[in-house]
């Protein structure tokens, strides 16, 4: 039962990327939490920091809609695998908007500790987004 729950509980913070539902953030996500992104500058701490990055992406693809495709838990640890598209209406970390549609996959690691995410990594192929989006080197170019 302990498993299902905390699956539960990556599911509602997945939930506020399709939904732009703040609450969810502070529902599910510990006040000391840490994510590990490999997209980002810096790491983002706890409920202010995981919806500035949530907003990020909202304010970059407006139509945003994220899917847990799979979950599997083991004790505290959940691991998801996701998919999520949108399209490309706004600011993405300095780069103007494109109008592109794009596909994106990812693994996330949550560790839950009473109720809440604790810590997160995650791993999304970031470089097919920007080559989706026009401004990632194709594969034919980089081996060249």
């Amino acid at each position: 039962m302990a498993n299902e729950q905390n699956e539960q509980v990556v599911r509602k913070a997945f939930e506020a990327f399709s939904t732009g539902d703040m609450s969810l953030i502070d529902e599910s996500t510990a006040e000391d939490s840490v994510t590990h992104d490999p997209a980002l500058p810096d790491d983002s701490r706890g409920p202010d920091g995981f919806k500035q990055v949530v907003q990020g992406y909202r304010t970059a693809f407006p139509d945003l809609s994220l899917t847990v495709e799979a979950q599997c838990s083991d004790g505290d640890l959940v691991c998801t695998r996701w998919r999520s598209e949108g399209t490309h209406d706004g600011e993405l970390m300095g780069m103007p908007a494109t109008g592109k549609h794009v596909v994106v996959t990812g693994l996330s690691m949550d560790r839950v500790q009473d109720g809440k995410v604790v810590e997160s990594w995650n791993q999304w192929d970031n470089a097919g987004m920007m080559q989706q989006l026009g401004v990632g080197e194709t594969a034919g170019a980089a081996a060249g």
